[in-house]
C-alpha cells in the first residue's frame, strides 16, 4: 500500500536554471568534469511534441550541459543526447507505462500518468526501483513539483525543481523520506 508521507519545500525556490545548476555543481564537485565544452544542441520540439508538453528549463539546461549520469551508483539521471531525442522520447513513454500500471493497480495515490491533467511524468530512477517524477501541474513546467515514489511505497512531494531537488538531496538539506542518503559521487553513463 502506498502512503503520502507529505510535502517538503525548499527554504528558497531557485527559479533561475543557471543558478540551480551552479548549486548542483557545488553539491557534486565531480559533475563539472563531465560538463560539455559547449552546450549540446538538442532537438527539443520533437521530444516535447511527442510528450505533448514543454519540459522544465532546469532539466533542459542540465541536458544541454551534461550527459546521462549516475549518482552514488544509485540514481540514474537519464538525459537526451543530440540525435537520440527520439530514443529518449521512447524512454519517457516506457516509464509512463509503469505509471499507468501503478494507477490501474491503485498504487499511485490516485495520481494519473501524464498526459492526464496534473499527471506524473518520470525523469529519474534508482537502481532499486525508486522513481522521481514531475507532477505536471502549475502555470508552466518550471512550476512542476517533484514527486518521489519510493520502492517501499512511501510517496512525497517537493515543491522545488528537479535540479534543486538533486542538490538538496545530495547536500543533506532535504530530508530523504523513504529514500537513502546518497553521496556526491558521479559516474558518467
Amino acid at each position: 500500500m502506498n502512503d503520502l508521507i507529505g510535502t517538503q519545500a525548499p527554504g528558497r525556490r531557485i527559479t533561475d536554471p543557471a543558478e540551480s545548476l551552479r548549486a548542483l555543481e557545488r553539491a557534486v564537485p565531480g559533475l563539472v568534469g563531465l560538463r560539455r565544452p559547449e552546450p549540446a544542441a538538442l532537438a527539443w520540439p520533437p521530444l516535447e511534441g511527442g510528450l505533448g508538453t514543454a519540459l522544465p528549463a532546469d532539466f533542459k539546461l542540465l541536458a544541454a550541459l551534461y550527459p546521462t549520469f549516475a549518482l552514488d551508483d544509485f540514481l540514474l539521471v537519464g538525459l537526451p543526447e543530440p540525435g537520440t531525442e527520439h530514443d529518449h522520447l521512447r524512454g519517457f513513454h516506457s516509464a509512463l507505462e509503469v505509471v499507468q500500471a501503478w494507477w490501474e493497480s491503485d498504487m499511485s495515490l490516485g495520481l494519473r500518468p501524464h498526459p492526464a491533467p496534473g499527471g506524473l511524468l518520470p525523469w529519474a530512477e534508482s537502481n532499486e526501483g525508486d522513481k522521481l517524477l514531475w507532477t505536471t501541474s502549475g502555470a508552466t513546467p518550471d512550476d512542476w513539483p517533484v514527486t518521489v515514489a519510493s520502492r517501499n511505497g512511501g510517496w512525497w512531494h517537493y515543491t522545488g525543481g528537479a535540479v534543486q531537488f538533486l542538490t538538496e538531496w545530495l547536500d543533506g538539506t532535504l530530508e530523504p523520506w523513504a529514500l537513502p542518503p546518497i553521496a556526491p559521487e558521479i559516474t558518467p553513463c
